[in-house]
């Protein structure tokens, strides 16, 4: 037990090294922007948290989640505006991801923490086993959020952003016939190869994911449900010993979020009956987190090719098909 002790306490101060290090770089970025008291902003953020709604009774849960997820992203905004108010848009998006990538750091060291010092003081062999084994997994998660930092501090796209990418370049093939913005998410309509195609996506090119299922819904009800074909696009964890930029397709909404946004696409699919299917680019946790590496922007690239082959197959001429590009557009325009 003592040379387990040394050797978890040892890592925990890597930890607490890097976690120091990135509050540093954060609070660099705040005083370039001419943020006063960066450190209280920091130390605010990092110990938000949301409270899960009881789900022993799961009669509405799905709004209550929603509820609570738009009062986190709209308390975190007025709290970062309440600090950097004089900052643009793009500006503040990038300075709220940063902090919340701070803050899950953060609360991995306390628990860490936490338990180590349990396991001490009570001499708890089996759970400081447990933490032993399973440091190595929890290093690889705290070394990619430390390395996403600098992506999101910079505004570079990152892996999470395939979705909006494939997106973008879709727009890019076509005639633009109209474009609106609604709960910082895009919506824009265009004529290619003979089909009416709505492309949904984050707006960008702030840190950004948007609200696509509440969107895709509202825009069916609009369409009265005369929609042909859903498809949602999005990066996915892959399995040890897949190669990243694998694509496959399947059916289903291809969207990683608790809940709310998901069934709101589900459920438009549902009651008008409209095809859903899905498309899914594979890559590692650090990848989706990080810098967008040129093996993922060219599985973008045939990500488009891989789309037109289902519309295709699935659809005729002058049908109406909605693509959702799921995901971060940090970098990405609409």
């Amino acid at each position: 037990m003592m040379i387990w002790s040394f050797d978890l306490k040892f890592k925990l101060r890597m930890i607490k090294r890097m976690i120091d290090e990135d509050s540093r770089r954060i609070e660099g970025f705040l005083k370039n922007i001419n943020v006063e008291s960066p450190s209280l902003l920091i130390n605010r953020i990092a110990n938000y948290f949301v409270i899960e709604p009881v789900s022993i009774e799961p009669i509405d849960i799905i709004k209550r989640y929603d509820h609570l997820i738009r009062t986190y992203d709209t308390s975190i905004r007025r709290i970062v505006q309440e600090y950097a108010g004089n900052v643009n848009h793009y500006t503040r998006s990038l300075l709220e991801s940063s902090l919340s990538i701070y803050g899950v750091l953060n609360q991995i060291y306390r628990i860490l923490r936490h338990y180590i010092i349990i396991c001490e003081r009570e001499n708890n062999y089996p759970l400081m086993q447990y933490l032993v084994f399973i440091m190595p997994q929890i290093l690889r998660i705290i070394n990619t959020y430390h390395k996403a930092l600098d992506s999101f501090l910079s505004g570079k796209p990152i892996g999470d952003g395939a979705g909006p990418l494939v997106a973008l370049k879709l727009i890019e093939m076509g005639e633009v016939v109209s474009k609106k913005i609604v709960d910082e998410t895009a919506v824009v309509e265009v004529r290619v190869k003979d089909r009416r195609i709505f492309v949904v996506k984050a707006e960008g090119p702030g840190s950004n994911v948007g609200k696509p299922g509440n969107v895709l819904s509202r825009l069916v009800d609009e369409l009265s449900g005369n929609v042909d074909l859903i498809i949602t696009i999005d990066a996915a964890l892959r399995l040890e010993g897949e190669r990243s930029g694998e694509l496959a397709e399947g059916v289903g909404a291809a969207i990683g979020d608790p809940g709310p946004e998901k069934i709101a696409i589900e459920r438009a699919a549902s009651k008008y009956n409209i095809p859903l299917k899905a498309v899914i680019i594979k890559m590692s946790l650090e990848e989706a987190l990080t810098t967008m590496k040129k093996e993922l922007y060219e599985a973008c690239e045939r990500t488009v090719e891989f789309l037109w082959r289902i519309i295709n197959e699935s659809t005729h001429a002058n049908s109406t098909i909605i693509v959702a590009g799921i995901g971060n557009s940090m970098g990405i325009p609409q």
